[in-house]
């Protein structure tokens, strides 16, 4: 932990005038297509605070898109990455291998889902590992389909793009795109016709029957699902939704892939999200939390799966890279001794009970059409008052009004109509229900 005093502090409008200077020398020189939340320049972050270049300190509610989950500067994370700095920055495991990456997979077969014997290879980001889950399921069963759900999305290379449900921002223009990936419907509760009630079965033998009918089981190789949907709005997919699907992927020898990207490394309050209804994915693929900042990801699987692969078919010249998984190792340590599975339970009951207070006491509370999510990984769905019509500009509008106050807030979903809230781990209670404050303020202004 860094001597970075843990209280919100504004010395100067956001952002502040070193950042605005930044900012234009950034504009000279960045790609456009490289977007910021916010452009205010970081100096300094842990705990539950950013420090930025004008000395302002922000509330973080977004740990950069859920990855700072042990603070973004963690005794261990800097302990361990610094002393491998000092031996080695790179060997290139495919050349020749060294212990930490050994390592990390031994943490990863420990702490995933189920007791089978399992395997993992690692990589850069969370699209690589996705990509990887994808080349071994099709090594592995000689089929090509892969099947994934309205709203998900899984990254930015070709392949991923696809695989993404939202086109603005991440694929228009892009195209044309990898075939044989094929969308299914998805369980999302609050926006499902019949109810929310009936979405977990109706949902389930939806996505069956197309993927039956219109694709034919014994041609797909995987099946992907985040057990708790990122970008597409922090949808938890109704219960019975996910063990449904995990069952017909069994009977038809279809891979099951958990993506835990977003949602993996006690996000969720556990250490996987799928682990809540009990689901044992064939291969799950992680990345964002779990090297406490540092570039990493892996997918993690059955080990006759995983070994599908010839030698030399997967890897990468930075996959695994000793610091960023000398940073695994100091993250993990840290889940592990601060409880923060724990830690992410808490955030939920605190969370959950404001904002539903918030609901029923604002005289416009009525817009928050939902709450959702689990552990850490909180949401708000923004709609027109008395209607279920997503509101984004009521979003973008809340979210603009917690930044000016020093509260970092992300937006996301399809229909970008949801605050999404990923506070480190770590944060102090008192700046959890400080930033809380700021929101409930915020609604102010819509």
């Amino acid at each position: 932990m860094t001597s970075l005093p843990q209280e919100r502090r504004l010395v100067t409008a956001i952002p502040g005038p070193k950042s605005v200077e930044l900012q234009a020398r950034r504009t000279a020189t960045v790609a456009a297509g490289v977007g910021s939340t916010l452009p205010v320049f970081a100096a300094r972050a842990d705990g539950g605070i950013i420090e930025d270049v004008d000395g302002n300190r922000l509330i973080d509610l977004g740990s950069g898109i859920a990855v700072t989950s042990v603070g973004a500067s963690a005794e261990a994370v800097v302990r361990r990455a610094s002393a491998q700095l000092a031996d080695f920055t790179h060997t290139c495991f495919m050349v020749t291998p060294y212990e930490g990456y050994v390592e990390v997979c031994e943490k990863l077969a420990e702490l995933t889902p189920g007791d089978h014997a399992k395997k993992s290879a690692l990589f850069n980001s969370g699209a690589e590992a996705v990509e990887n889950a994808v080349k071994i399921a099709r090594s592995y069963t000689k089929r090509t389909a892969v099947v994934v759900f309205d709203h998900g999305y899984h990254g930015r290379t070709n392949l991923t793009m696809a695989l993404t449900a939202k086109n603005m921002p991440y694929k228009q223009g892009f195209g044309p795109f990898a075939p044989d990936v094929h969308r299914v419907p998805v369980a999302y509760g609050y926006r499902w016709p019949t109810g929310a009630e009936n979405a977990g079965a109706e949902a389930s033998a939806q996505a069956i029957e197309q993927i039956t009918k219109q694709i034919g089981a014994q041609n797909v190789a995987a099946i992907i699902i985040e057990p708790v949907l990122g970008e597409g709005g922090f949808i938890e997919p109704a219960k019975g939704f996910l063990p449904a699907i995990a069952k017909f992927a069994k009977e038809n020898g279809i891979v099951f892939v958990a993506d835990e990207i977003q949602s993996g490394f006690c996000r969720t309050g556990q250490w996987f999200a799928c682990e809540d209804e009990g689901i044992v994915p064939d291969l799950i693929t992680t990345a964002k939390g779990i090297a406490g900042g540092l570039p990493l990801s892996a997918v993690t699987g059955r080990a006759e799966i995983m070994d599908a692969a010839h030698s030399g078919g997967l890897g990468g010249t930075y996959g695994g890279n000793p610091v960023a998984c000398a940073g695994a190792l100091g993250a993990i340590e840290t889940m592990r001794e601060l409880d923060l599975n724990g830690k992410a339970k808490r955030i939920e009951e605190v969370m959950k009970g404001r904002l539903a207070e918030m609901r029923a006491k604002l005289p416009n509370g009525d817009v928050i059409g939902d709450i959702r999510g689990r552990g850490a990984m909180i949401a708000i769905e923004l709609v027109k008052s008395g209607s279920k019509d997503p509101d984004p500009e009521a979003a973008a509008k809340l979210a603009k009004a917690c930044h000016a106050e020093g509260v970092l807030v992300l937006t996301c979903g399809t229909y970008g109509n949801v605050l999404r809230f990923l506070p480190p781990l770590v944060i102090g209670e008192d700046l959890l229900n400080e930033a809380l404050d700021v929101i409930e303020q915020g609604f102010a202004t819509l």
